[in-house]
């Protein structure tokens, strides 16, 4: 290799970017060259978000410096990034998304270039995807929505990916399909090119990280290869323990009558907490939004509801953009306090306030817009909204999606709390590890149950085994 091809395609030297008094990041030094996968770790609000950003140029450095070995930007240099928040338009095909940032693309035949560029793209990264190039983004399940944003970040686009940024890129994947872009990161850094990969799936970096970098308040607090870390290791440095097993977790449920039994045969008894799994976009959700539909829709809201839903997709389903930490935490016990039909604002501070210590949202106030926080904690915010109000039935759509593996530990221990009070939840994740923390699993394939499992009976092998064949009927 040399001394050119060697050189790194970026370099932070004391970076740093403060908003207001917020030290967002703080004296950041890193550089990164071809052949590099930086495995980028850190919990909620440690500064992850703002580092790529500073790297990708849509955030400028308050001080430091930061260089590129070609050209002034981080275009010209070949980065490319690959948001935790999917940012396709919804109203465009896949091929049109592309076309968004693929200025090349042009004369009358633009769409068809498109189509090929992409198909070609999604082959390489996910063989058997099924994508049609023509189809609306918005008729796509939330795994395809990233499966296309990671395939428009590594596509040619008229100059060759050199450094691309994949921010908790596995999110809203299945594990086989998460395995086919693991392979395609490995294959991408041994040709020349480079990663910075941001993950709490802990696993995953160890997988692909030549490098590991842990941030903490804003802060470089360990780097070294990823040989020299051990998962245990990894966690003490980002400042939290480990969480628990399930199988302790499983123990100390005592579940009560049947509160929830659809046509489907999904079902679930009083302080259960039941996992939906499978592959991604096998029904699961789907399920879950009738289950929600059909006890919550009515002209009229009833001042206890029945129901309540923690969305993964928060930008689409849950957040509530222009309002602040504290509205968005209260608005689902406005009812519940209300006299005459007025809000009591005593009581809604209170219930705010009160879900920010005991989720730990990580804000100074929570009169602060929802959206100052990073992606973990809007995710903190949806959890206490739900766990705020008086509804026997929580329904959790994939909730875990980009959230760090300390406040995971957190939510774990909330919600075997919340079920030991007779809460019941049920629980779709696309993450092996979390549905084994549950009491009983239905597995879904084709959009139909494939097997129910309970104890023991829930493990890796069963899910796998019942994600691609249909139990025989007995």
């Amino acid at each position: 290799m040399t001394e050119r091809a060697a050189a790194p395609i970026v370099t932070l030297e004391r970076a740093s970017r403060h908003f207001g008094p917020v030290r967002a990041l703080d004296g950041v030094s890193l550089s990164v060259a071809p052949g590099d996968c930086i495995g980028l770790v850190g919990h909620n609000g440690a500064g992850k978000s703002t580092l790529v950003n500073l790297v990708n140029g849509g955030l400028a450095p308050s001080g430091g410096d930061i260089r590129f070995d070609r050209g002034q930007s981080a275009r010209e240099a070949g980065v490319r990034s690959v948001f935790q928040e999917l940012s396709l338009c919804p109203n465009l095909t896949v091929a049109e998304n592309l076309r968004i940032s693929h200025d090349k693309l042009s004369g009358l035949a633009w769409r068809r270039q498109a189509r090929a560029e992409i198909v070609e793209s999604l082959d390489t990264l996910f063989p058997g995807h099924g994508i049609d190039p023509d189809a609306e983004v918005d008729t796509l399940s939330i795994a395809e929505r990233q499966m296309v944003e990671i395939a428009i970040g590594f596509a040619p686009r008229g100059s060759d990916a050199r450094l691309v940024i994949l921010d908790e890129p596995t999110s809203a994947l299945d594990a086989g399909i998460a395995r086919q872009l693991l392979a395609h990161v490995r294959t991408f850094c041994a040709e020349g090119g480079a990663v910075i990969f941001i993950s709490h799936m802990l696993g995953e970096v160890f997988d692909v990280a030549s490098r590991i970098v842990v941030l903490k308040d804003g802060k470089v607090v360990a780097e070294r290869p990823a040989r020299d870390f051990t998962r245990q290791g990894l966690v003490d440095a980002m400042g939290h323990v480990a969480a628990e097993t399930g199988e302790t977790a499983r123990a100390a449920s005592d579940r009560g009558p049947e509160v929830v039994r659809t046509d489907q045969g999904l079902a679930a008894r009083r302080g259960e907490v039941v996992g939906l799994s499978g592959l991604a976009g096998h029904g699961q959700a789907a399920a879950l939004a009738r289950l929600y539909l059909s006890r919550s829709s009515s002209w009229r809201a009833g001042r206890s509801p029945d129901v309540v839903f923690v969305a993964g997709d928060r930008g689409r389903d849950g957040i509530l953009p222009l309002w602040s930490i504290l509205r968005n935490v209260s608005v689902s016990v406005l009812r519940q306090g209300a006299r005459w039909g007025l809000v009591d604002r005593d009581a809604e501070a209170r219930v705010a306030a009160d879900w920010k210590a005991r989720i730990g949202i990580r804000t100074d106030d929570v009169r602060n817009p929802v959206l100052s926080l990073s992606g973990g904690n809007q995710q903190k915010v949806l959890f206490a909204r739900a766990l705020a109000s008086s509804a026997p039935v929580v329904v959790m759509d994939d909730p875990m999606r980009g959230v760090d593996v300390g406040t995971k530990r957190d939510v774990y221990a909330m919600i075997r709390a919340e079920a030991a009070q007779g809460r019941t939840f049920l629980w779709y994740s696309t993450e092996t590890e979390e549905v084994c923390q549950c009491d009983r699993v239905f597995v879904f394939r084709n959009g139909e149950i494939s097997a129910e499992l309970t104890g023991a009976g829930i493990n890796e092998e069963n899910i796998l085994q019942a994600s691609f064949e249909m139990q025989e009927a007995s």
